[in-house]
């Protein structure tokens, strides 16, 4: 893994912890993991193979990307205090985010400097995946459906969180 790949993967994953802690829910929240997962996307998606399984294979990681990013929404809490949407990540929705972040950069380093290149090999061969770009692929859209998922679950919830109508706490006049 390239420096640049660790810096990226790391600031994904400091992401969640920083909302460990309740903040305020705003357009940082959105717009540094999209341009984040935009630069990724630029980055390595040069194409997207289509022979043999490689679409198989792009498919079944991407779809792994979107249960991860909605389930981490989910379990992210959103709430209203004097006007302002807080939000803040709950241990399931952070143990989903680094489960999946871990889980690429896990396959990647085994891969590279574990001896599992010749295992990947193998598995691809006997499945029909026709290249390395195919897994490349595959991880990348993983991870940017898990960011992309997850962020437009927590702004699909907020949206819902704000227009929701006030209740009155029992034993309170309005």
């Amino acid at each position: 893994m390239t420096a640049t790949e660790w810096i990226t993967d790391i600031a994904l994953v400091l992401i969640v912890f920083r909302q460990l802690r309740e903040g305020r829910l705003d357009h940082k929240t959105f717009l540094l993991p999209l341009a984040i997962v935009a630069f990724v996307g630029y980055s390595y998606l040069d194409s997207v193979p289509t022979a043999g399984n490689d679409l198989v294979l792009i498919g079944a990681l991407t779809a792994v990307g979107a249960v991860l990013g909605i389930a981490g929404g989910i379990y992210t809490r959103i709430r209203t205090l004097d006007g302002d949407l807080l939000i803040k990540a709950g241990a399931v929705s952070a143990v989903l985010w680094i489960a999946g972040m871990g889980a690429r950069m896990g396959f990647q380093t085994w891969v590279e400097h574990g001896g599992g290149a010749d295992d990947v090999a193998r598995f691809s061969l006997a499945h029909h995946i026709t290249s390395g770009q195919a897994w490349v692929t595959a991880f990348v859209l993983m991870a940017i459906t898990e960011v992309v998922t997850r962020v437009a679950t927590i702004y699909v919830r907020s949206r819902a969180v704000r227009t929701a109508p006030t209740r009155p706490v029992l034993g309170t006049t309005v």
